[in-house]
């Protein structure tokens, strides 16, 4: 096991986790992290020349539709349907003082 871990550093985790773990907790938490570093290591070292980058697991095209505009400016037609109306706009009652 290349990489062993502290008991400061499990303390922390644990802190920022907000654990309370036992004695044989810390102890199997510090083994795992260990592996977990060393297996990070060895993916370090496979060779990754020639792979692409992967961005997602499934072929995927460009699914948006284009932006077309359907209805147009009808502010004017719909503002009719307003109580009151200000500068083009909806007038309605003011809710914060």
């Amino acid at each position: 096991m290349a990489h062993v871990i502290s008991d400061e550093t499990i303390e922390y985790v644990g802190i920022l986790a907000k654990l309370e773990l036992s004695e044989e907790e810390k102890a199997q938490a510090k083994k795992d992290m260990g592996n977990m570093l060393d297996y990070m290591d060895m993916l370090n070292d496979l060779d990754t020349e020639g792979v692409e980058p992967l961005f997602h697991v499934y072929p995927l095209s460009n699914v948006f539709r284009e932006d077309v505009v359907e209805n147009g400016d009808e502010r004017d037609r719909m503002l009719a349907n307003a109580p009151e109306e200000k500068e083009g706009a909806f007038k309605v009652p003011k809710t914060v003082e």
